[in-house]
């Protein structure tokens, strides 16, 4: 009986992960090429809250959402021409971010869980980046400057309010907060 509550919750968190991105997504500032949103967060929340396989597969449901042409990505854009487009290459490095998130939030440990946070962002930037660059025929030191700088603290202070966000809500589930 347990093993089908964990289940149901997983299947219920990761649905609304999934669509808790969505929304975050359309939080945004038109700030260049690529737009300044929220929807990391609630990728970094799948990796906090989630069993690996779900927090990936919550995730892919987002972006698979966003490919038959639901308005889940920013601007409330979505179709394969986002995804073969500019930013298609940040979409699907979320869901390394989530991957990565999640497998080192199994550790227990802060440290870990942030070094795991950070490497799934690494991935998700360089695999972005080499997209944007192929895309727009940028290269790599302006791709760098658009892409990755203006994003670097805000993006790590969406995995640290992620990490706070997620022990308050394990502690509130009744789960480890690991």
């Amino acid at each position: 009986m347990k093993n089908t509550q964990t289940r149901t919750r997983s299947m219920v968190l990761a649905a609304v992960l999934a669509a808790a991105t969505a929304i975050l997504a359309q939080i945004m500032l038109p700030i260049g090429p690529v737009p300044f949103n929220l929807a990391l967060l609630g990728v970094f929340l799948a990796g906090c809250l989630l069993p690996v396989g779900w927090a990936v597969a919550s995730i892919a449901v987002y972006v698979l959402l966003g490919v038959f042409g639901i308005p889940v990505f920013a601007g409330f854009s979505g179709g394969p021409a986002v995804l073969a487009g500019p930013t298609g290459g940040y979409i699907v490095g979320y869901l390394f971010v989530a991957l990565l998130s999640a497998l080192a939030v199994r550790s227990g440990k802060l440290a870990v869980s942030a070094l795991g946070m950070i490497a799934g962002l690494i991935v998700c930037y360089a695999l972005g980046t080499g997209w944007f660059m192929i895309a727009t025929g940028r290269g790599l030191g302006e791709s760098l400057m658009l892409c990755v700088v203006p994003f670097l603290l805000p993006d790590l202070a969406k995995g640290a309010l992620a990490l706070l966000v997620s022990r308050a809500v394990k502690a509130r589930l009744g789960v480890s907060a690991g």
